[in-house]
């Protein structure tokens, strides 16, 4: 076979340097740049608000979660035989009578950390209270009920305790 002869290529253009007139080389990527760190100082900013405004709603079911444990031990002491439930699931499922109670909806998790709450023991056998094991400051530093005044000096949401014995005044 006899080889077919290529088309000549038309010869490249020369490429030129042209630059704009007053404006130095590289003014894009300078202002491109900036762009780029405006936006991320801009981005970790709506971080820190969303990081707080979590924070703040994660305490404020902390509070009301908290407060509904305490009132559901404070029903299953008066309303049975004095003792203190052994778990959370007591209050929820309360078998002592003849008819089953439920003092309590659900066994609730710590809203802060997730896990399961750390009793605070009670006399004898059982537990009178709960608190969050979270070491994280609380945002909420006053207006606390009478119960809740030591609330106001905790350090963090672990000194939040939430907790019912016999002679306490005002659950609610």
């Amino acid at each position: 076979m006899s080889a077919v002869p290529r088309p000549a290529r038309p010869a490249m253009a020369r490429r030129s340097r042209i630059s704009s007139i007053g404006r130095p080389a590289g003014f894009a990527l300078v202002l491109c740049l900036a762009a780029v760190a405006v936006t991320g100082i801009y981005l970790m900013k709506v971080g820190d608000v969303w990081q707080t405004r979590a924070q703040r709603e994660r305490e404020f079911e902390l509070h009301h979660v908290g407060r509904e444990i305490r009132v559901a031990i404070q029903r299953y002491v008066e309303n049975g035989d004095g003792s203190y439930p052994r778990t959370l699931d007591d209050l929820v499922d309360d078998q002592r009578g003849s008819e089953p109670r439920r003092w309590l909806r659900r066994a609730w998790r710590d809203p802060m950390t997730g896990d399961d709450w750390q009793y605070l023991p009670a006399p004898g056998d059982g537990f009178l209270g709960v608190h969050s094991t979270s070491a994280l400051r609380p945002l909420r530093q006053d207006n606390f009920a009478a119960e809740e005044t030591a609330f106001a000096q905790a350090s963090s949401y672990a000194d939040w305790r939430f907790a019912w014995w016999p002679g306490q005044s005002g659950t609610e």
